[in-house]
């Protein structure tokens, strides 16, 4: 396994070693010594997996109590997952990465607590895995609008394209007014 930094410290893009032969391929997808003698030190409590159809848009979520990291990855098809850094103090406050995950490139990253996260699906399907640091709480959930014009994220739409979004995330606040991190 490589574990990459990225543009945005704090996430990290894992590459993991593929064996294949005639039969398919096996990798690793987890050893807690490995992750933690580079930098990920996590404890995962909860699993998570989601199935959405192309252009639905999931995010940008957090909680902003009980804060969850989160390793993701893409089983089936293809999505832009992007992570925001809601850390007032972070000298990166409000920058964004995106990385194209999917069940081809095999792909991983680590989004530690203190960012928001999400993504859109650019295949017709995709199955979206996450392991996460802290428990759901719906008390605490949170949302920033995909499409603030404060952080500027680029999402891969066609012009005049509107992505499929849930209630909450079509009226999700901007950074500007959201509930953030110190």
């Amino acid at each position: 396994m490589k574990f990459e930094p990225t543009t945005l410290p704090g996430i990290i893009k894992i590459v993991p070693t593929v064996h294949e032969d005639s039969r398919g391929f096996f990798m690793e997808t987890w050893q807690a010594n490995i992750f933690a003698d580079c930098g990920i030190g996590a404890q995962f409590v909860q699993e998570n997996f989601s199935h959405s159809r192309k252009g639905t848009l999931r995010g940008l979520h957090y909680q902003i109590e009980q804060p969850q990291g989160r390793l993701v990855r893409v089983v089936e098809g293809a999505v832009f997952d992007v992570s925001v850094d809601l850390r007032k103090s972070s000298p990166h406050f409000g920058q964004w990465f995106g990385e194209i995950l999917s069940a081809e490139n095999k792909h991983r990253l680590w989004v530690p607590a203190g960012f928001a996260h999400g993504f859109l699906v650019l295949s017709d399907t995709a199955g979206f895995e996450y392991n996460c640091t802290d428990y759901y709480a719906p008390e605490y959930d949170r949302s920033i609008r995909w499409d603030d014009p404060g952080i500027g994220i680029d999402w891969p739409l066609t012009t005049g394209d509107v992505p499929i979004l849930s209630d909450k995330d079509a009226s999700a606040p901007f950074l500007k007014d959201a509930e953030l991190y110190p």
